[in-house]
């Protein structure tokens, strides 16, 4: 589906320019722009049908953000958090949404795992149906930037069904840094169990 996505895209791009139409990216207006899925390990990670969705790039989930219209740029310099979306999300429920770069500074030296990019607790499940993240911030949102030649890094987003009355908060250490998160210890901590829902995509710095 997200290979078909890509192509409309670029036909849609292709007819825009053939009616003497502004291009969304007046750069490099008739250049086609194709989605490469994760496959393997990185690809078995996406499971459940969870949705990251970015401006014009549209779900994200288990793809490598390619280079062209400065897509890398954008979405590590220019564009805000995502909107995420579960459309198995039950109502009465709420979730826990988590954010993390498992491969800082690099995924062949990731001493700094995990490193925390967005933690958001007490979401309604009726806001995740519709993509609109509404919740207690816990770190607020931190655009992916991958240091310079340090390759492809993970962005995974694990989305976790909150127990009832269960309060959930960062300690003052782990608040202090967003780098070497135990988050497996915070998972067990606060009895959150398996991710009913996880994806992820891969991006690097975005003049490699």
């Amino acid at each position: 589906m997200k290979l078909l996505g890509a192509v409309l895209l670029a036909a849609s791009l292709l007819g825009t320019a053939a009616r003497g139409e502004q291009s969304p990216w007046p750069d490099d207006p008739l250049r086609t722009c194709f989605f490469q899925m994760l496959g393997g390990v990185d690809g078995e990670f996406c499971r459940g049908d969870l949705e990251i969705i970015y401006p014009e790039l549209g779900d994200v989930g288990c793809t490598y953000i390619p280079k062209c219209h400065q897509y890398r740029w954008r979405i590590s310099r220019e564009w805000g958090s995502p909107r995420v979306r579960y459309p198995q999300a039950e109502k009465s429920k709420k979730y826990v949404l988590v954010l993390v770069d498992p491969d800082a500074p690099s995924r062949a030296n990731p001493r700094n795992r995990f490193w925390r990019h967005w933690l958001v607790t007490d979401i309604p499940g009726a806001d995740l149906r519709t993509g609109d993240v509404k919740g207690l911030v816990l770190t607020d949102y931190v655009r992916p930037t991958p240091p310079p030649r340090s390759g492809y890094h993970r962005y995974q987003l694990r989305l976790y069904e909150q127990p009832a009355h269960e309060a959930i908060a960062l300690s003052p250490e782990e608040r202090v840094s967003l780098g070497a998160w135990a988050m497996e210890s915070f998972v067990e901590q606060f009895r959150l169990g398996s991710p009913v829902a996880s994806t992820q995509f891969l991006t690097k710095y975005y003049e490699d």
